[in-house]
């Protein structure tokens, strides 16, 4: 059987809360923060400007030799300015469990990510998660990072 995996990020962005939530709380800037190899698409209408509960948000994206990879998630948790979590329905995981949480902070806003996933085909998904998804999901993280430093500035506490 193979193992469940985590990987967790913590980021301090000089802004307010409310801008911190206003900005990750929009599906439709979800391609601004993710690099532009991984062709990420929106496919889904949504049903309004901002998540809620029960959202369904349908992606394609290529992240291995540009072949499109389908991926469909749900939000299945929504505090208000505090976190939300996504999870996947369908998709390239056995297991996508994604939570997005923003507390304020003196000077403004820590956002943590914390992802639990699974890779299917078990030793062979472990071999690869070893090989390249762990690398890949820290370069995407570490993208979105850098992302974020561009649009709220840098974090000079």
């Amino acid at each position: 059987m193979s193992k469940v995996y985590s990987l967790k990020t913590v980021q301090n962005i000089p802004t307010t809360l409310q801008a911190a939530w206003a900005f990750f709380s929009r599906p439709d800037n979800l391609k601004d923060i993710t690099p532009a190899y991984m062709g990420f698409t929106i496919r889904s209408k949504h049903h309004g400007g901002v998540m809620y509960e029960g959202q369904i948000i349908e992606y394609t994206v290529k992240p291995l030799f540009g072949i499109p990879i389908y991926w469909m998630t749900e939000i299945t948790h929504v505090h208000d300015s505090n976190y939300f979590i996504d999870e996947q329905r369908f998709g390239p995981y056995s297991l996508w469990h994604h939570q997005h949480h923003f507390r304020e902070v003196k000077g403004g806003v820590e956002m943590t990510d914390i992802v639990h996933y699974k890779i299917p085909f078990w030793v062979l998904g472990d071999l690869a998660n070893t090989l390249f998804i762990q690398k890949q999901l820290r370069q995407i993280f570490d993208f979105r990072y850098q992302s974020v430093v561009s649009r709220f500035g840098e974090w000079k506490l």
